[in-house]
């Protein structure tokens, strides 16, 4: 392995907890389970400032996506925040803009959502929250709505998967793929997760 990937969790006001500590738990585990670390992971904000997440949790970004540094990967997290943020001119643009620049672009939940805005899930398969369908639907028409999977490829290099846990699966799908078998059973056994190998 060369230098780390560069894992960017963007985190905002009513983001959903577990849509951004789920997999950040992932990816920080990883780095921990291998030597050279494969991945460095940071927290991403709209601006530096402290977030408030579901039931009042505070989160404090390392980074704004104005000077964040470059992510390989970025995952987009759910929760009712992101409903706001369908108007947020700047943020829109910025994850179309990272979507050419990424090695992935992973969505949680209603994250999915921010995505549609981006226009980056025109004539594909996506998934999220299974309240959501509809509003995806209504956000990008074109799309095909999955609704018995835990995560979707929807294109080369975007992945969309359901609601708040599914993003573990996601991640730890990553893992496995860009990590290789041994660092993935690390994390799992760490975790103690139950991972189902079928997305």
């Amino acid at each position: 392995m060369g230098n780390p990937r560069n894992v960017g969790i963007l985190v905002f006001d009513d983001v959903e907890v577990l849509d951004f500590a789920g997999p950040y738990e992932v990816f920080n585990v990883a780095s921990e389970s291998a030597n050279p670390s494969p991945f460095y992971v940071y927290a991403v904000g709209i601006s530096g400032q402290p977030v408030q997440a579901r039931g009042r949790f505070v989160a404090t970004p390392r980074y704004a996506i104005e000077n964040c540094p470059q992510p390989d990967l970025l995952i987009v997290p759910g929760g009712f925040g992101t409903r706001p943020l369908l108007k947020h001119d700047r943020l829109i643009s910025w994850i179309a803009e990272q979507a050419e620049k990424v090695e992935l672009l992973l969505s949680v939940c209603t994250g999915a959502l921010l995505l549609a805005k981006a226009g980056l899930l025109k004539n594909a398969p996506a998934t999220t929250h299974h309240t959501a369908f509809d509003q995806l639907k209504l956000l990008s028409p074109t799309t095909s709505i999955v609704k018995d999977r835990r995560f979707v490829q929807s294109t080369p290099k975007i992945y969309t998967s359901g609601g708040i846990s599914a993003g573990i699966d996601l991640a730890l799908h990553m893992v496995e793929k860009l990590a290789g078998p041994d660092v993935h059973a690390a994390v799992v056994e760490e975790m103690e997760y139950n991972w189902l190998r079928k997305p």
